[in-house]
């Protein structure tokens, strides 16, 4: 037990030791693409999920909740977000002996787009470029006993803006406590948590970077000083959450209700608070929930369909986000639908 204590004791303390600032870090970070949620479900309780998550989802939320569920599991997840950009989420899961493994890819893409000559916005130069967001990696996830359960993630890392890329890898680390009484569970999850990333660029072509302006060589000769000085690095997101979740009404396993309160820490924005709900009636659920503290998302809902067939139980989720006036209007505002698989 007290191995455990001090797993959670690490993940408590770990991120306000390596963020101790008192001021928002508003657009500090890169790779944005790691903070857009994933799975109808969590996005419906508005993210108030890191102590709900018990199935295959728990791959982005807390990695520890794939330890909760028995059963093998695929997710595909689609997001419609503003200004036509969208976001693809894949995840499989396998039981075995010593725990649970899985994996998962993850891609935002957005249309192509013109470009334009520098210092004007309306002459194109006939050209077009198009940027992108990958993201894979590997989960382990176990039950140490029948209350705890901590799981960890590694993951890859890319980003492409134009010609320019930039690789890197982070790990994510979870934990759940269930108390035992009303379903009262503690959720603990460190994401994206690795080294700072920068690009490398070699515009003059001589096959060198990080190159010093002030010393006046021309090492490519082509009778410039060289142009590639140091690129600036920069961070990844990293984010902490700690929640708790636990039964509101209980009548049995098809008719509940359950509410979730959650603290998030990330190292680009101020903190936020979540507060999520959601009611199970035999196969369908509904929920609600709202993001306080957020610049962009406010109110969140959803619904959920459960579908019992021959070769697996099937999960369809949808969710809406309120995005106020980055939204045109509700068409055009963020939609969430995914698909699990529980075979």
């Amino acid at each position: 037990m007290k191995k455990y204590i001090l797993i959670l004791a690490v993940l408590l303390l770990l991120p306000g030791l390596l963020s101790a600032k008192t001021f928002a870090k508003t657009g500090t970070a890169g790779l944005q693409f790691l903070k857009f949620g994933i799975d109808a479900r969590a996005i419906g309780m508005a993210e108030a999920y890191t102590a709900v998550t018990n199935d295959i989802s728990s791959v982005y939320w807390n990695p520890a909740g794939l330890a909760l569920n028995p059963q093998n599991q695929i997710l595909f997840s689609h997001t419609e977000y503003v200004a036509n950009i969208r976001h693809e989420f894949f995840a499989i899961s396998k039981r075995s002996s010593i725990g649970t493994f899985a994996f998962f890819a993850s891609a935002l893409h957005m249309d192509w787009m013109d470009v334009y000559i520098e210092d004007s916005f309306d002459v194109p130069t006939g050209e077009q470029f198009t940027c992108y967001d990958l993201a894979g990696g590997l989960t382990y996830a176990n039950s140490f006993t029948d209350k705890f359960a901590f799981g960890f993630t590694a993951k890859y890392l890319r980003e492409k803006l134009d010609e320019y890329a930039v690789d890197g890898m982070s790990v994510d680390l979870g934990s759940l406590y269930n108390t035992g009484w009303k379903n009262v569970t503690i959720g603990m999850s460190l994401r994206n948590f690795g080294p700072n990333m920068k690009f490398e660029l070699d515009n003059d072509g001589d096959g060198l970077i990080d190159e010093d302006p002030f010393d006046l060589l021309d090492n490519d000769g082509d009778g410039l000083i060289d142009e590639d000085r140091e690129e600036t690095p920069f961070k990844i997101p990293m984010n902490f959450s700690l929640g708790v979740s636990a039964d509101i009404y209980r009548v049995d396993d098809n008719n509940f209700l359950i509410g979730s309160v959650q603290l998030d820490n990330c190292v680009d924005r101020k903190e936020t608070y979540n507060l999520g709900f959601e009611y199970t009636m035999s196969t369908f659920k509904i929920r609600s929930g709202y993001q306080f503290e957020y610049d962009a998302a406010g109110y969140s809902g959803g619904f959920g369909w459960t579908i019992p067939t021959s070769f697996a139980i099937i999960s369809i989720d949808y969710a809406y986000t309120d995005y106020g006036d980055l939204a045109e209007n509700f068409i055009k505002t963020p939609h969430r639908l995914s698909i699990k698989l529980f075979y």
